[in-house]
């Protein structure tokens, strides 16, 4: 061992290896599972009730994935008045800065 290698300085790159290959395993695996349940979901298409993504292979549920859109915009149809009201607002505000 070197003079500026310490025994813990040693030990610590070994046990943050350890858990780097450790953390790179579990990845693997989960990806392998997902890849192996989105192809189990196209052969059985339509055979079950529940969707694919719903439960994990040892049939324990999941959070459901979330919606891609959101809600509709909601729109308030001003009156001329409150349009006015409204400009006059936005004026004094952008006069402050």
């Amino acid at each position: 061992m070197a003079e500026h290698e310490t025994l813990s300085r040693t030990t610590g790159a070994t046990v943050l290896t350890l858990v780097v290959v450790a953390c790179a395993a579990g990845l693997a695996d989960a990806l392998r599972r997902r890849v192996r349940l989105r192809r189990r979901a196209r052969h059985h298409a339509g055979a079950a009730s529940v969707p694919a993504h719903a439960h994990t292979h040892h049939g324990s549920p999941t959070i459901p994935r979330q919606r891609a859109t959101g809600p509709s915009a909601e729109t308030v149809r001003l009156t001329e008045a409150e349009r006015d009201a409204f400009a006059v607002l936005v004026r004094r505000l952008s006069e402050g800065d």
